[in-house]
């Protein structure tokens, strides 16, 4: 399927392979592999895909079971028909070409591409993330769950705005937002151009305004009224963007939200408005004016991590903590963005810059260049992981790219660096410049 396709779809499958149990496809057996999602009797168990895909041999006993590739001392069962003049298959060369035929995308989690006329479509992912395949066995140790696509190309959704599709609705947000010291006015910004049929979303309005810390999440009725507002509804697909110059800067966050409050078919725009732009892609102005829809939301507890757990954090050594702020505010080298709040970090947290997860021209990098960088800061992917920053924005760049290796389960520390200086004891806090001494 090509990037400016609008009614492909992806068959959600997934190959499982273990091979401390001995664990493969059986292409002329009966009964699929425990974790298949359908059977096929007596075919690859993947109709859609053809009775053959890149090195699958042909069925072998299309009329009654196949014996299995292993016998029970784990060792290749002899009694096995083998088709004439071919060598024995080996389980593992088995479970790796349907691997490379099940994951073209490069990361075990993304859904399969099947052609437009099998089934209708979900978005295409940027073409840069589908290649880096991981091996099967980095492939089965990943989370079981089905992950939906993060990342829609400009092609994509220029192509989604110019002609009917199938499959849910669509909702483009732009998330804009920027540090008060900036002096850019996202708003007034969004009305004068914006993507043809986006509504402004303001993190800064969509928040807990009690709270004495900047945009903390807000009750899942606050946050369901503000959605339904903007036109998502439960079956909508959500397109996010901003319009920095990074790229992508505070539209994960947005992201992070709608998932952290139940909804899954939501997307990031690769690139955002500044690659839309560079592209010459059709722009409007003025205020949005979105149906109204129902939009229910219900707070995942998982998704969020309190000033309390990341003290009780300090000795127990639960899970990691990296930081997306830039290197100096992490050391404590230069200064914080936020009057009254001296840089430094939580003591054990790990510096992972924000930008380090995006490419120069402002595409997210792929899953294989992400992988390697938390692999380079001693980052385990398979260990519980929490993602901080200044006020909870960029931290969720490390949500992002973790989801991009097969990671969905990242938590934000809402309150951030904001509620850790200003509530932490000074010796608390880390710092190579004037700390916390008070």
């Amino acid at each position: 399927m090509g990037e400016g396709s609008l009614g492909p779809a992806e068959a959600l499958f997934r190959v499982s392979y273990n091979p401390a149990r001995g664990q493969s496809l059986q292409p002329g057996g009966t009964r699929p592999p425990p974790e298949c999602p359908r059977p096929a009797p007596a075919r690859c168990p993947l109709p859609q895909l053809g009775p053959r895909f890149p090195g699958h041999p042909a069925p072998l006993s299309p009329g009654g079971p196949s014996p299995g590739l292993l016998g029970p001392d784990r060792r290749p069962n002899p009694e096995r028909p083998r088709a004439p003049g071919r060598r024995p298959t080996r389980p593992h060369s088995l479970a790796l070409a349907a691997a490379l035929a099940l994951a073209p995308d490069g990361w075990r989690s993304w859904p399969v591409q099947t052609p437009s006329s099998q089934l209708p479509g979900r978005p295409a992912p940027s073409r840069r993330h589908r290649r880096g395949a991981c091996s099967p066995g980095v492939a089965a140790a990943m989370a079981p769950a089905q992950l939906f696509r993060a990342l829609v190309s400009a092609q994509w959704v220029a192509e989604a705005l110019r002609a009917p599709r199938a499959g849910p609705p669509l909702q483009l947000l732009d998330a804009s937002w920027y540090l008060p010291k900036l002096g850019r006015d996202a708003r007034r910004e969004f009305e004068e151009r914006h993507i043809p049929g986006a509504a402004f979303f303001d993190i800064d309005q969509c928040s807990d305004r009690t709270s004495p810390y900047d945009h903390m999440l807000p009750s899942a009725a606050q946050f369901a009224e503000y959605a339904g507002h903007l036109g998502v509804g439960a079956a909508t697909h959500v397109v996010i963007y901003d319009a920095s110059d990074q790229g992508l800067y505070a539209a994960p966050r947005v992201w992070w939200m709608f998932r952290a409050f139940g909804h899954r078919t939501v997307s990031l725009l690769d690139g955002g408005f500044r690659h839309w732009l560079r592209l010459g892609l059709p722009l409007s102005s003025g205020r949005s004016r979105p149906a109204p829809a129902e939009f229910r939301a219900s707070l995942d507890p998982a998704f969020v991590k309190t000033y309390e757990d990341i003290k009780e954090n300090l000795d127990s050594r639960r899970f990691q903590v990296v930081d997306a702020r830039a290197a100096g505010r992490f050391r404590g080298t230069e200064p914080e963005p936020r009057d009254g709040i001296e840089p430094g970090h939580i003591p054990g947290t790990v510096n992972i810059p924000f930008t380090d997860f995006l490419t120069q021209e402002g595409l997210e990098k792929s899953p294989e260049e992400i992988r390697r960088l938390f692999q380079d800061k001693k980052v385990d992917l398979s260990q519980p992981l929490v993602a901080t920053c200044g006020s909870g924005v960029t931290a969720c760049h490390v949500a992002l790219g973790a989801y991009l290796c097969g990671k969905p389960d990242v938590a934000i520390y809402d309150g951030s660096w904001v509620e850790w200086y200003m509530r932490a004891q000074p010796e608390e806090v880390i710092s190579e410049g004037r700390g916390k001494t008070h």
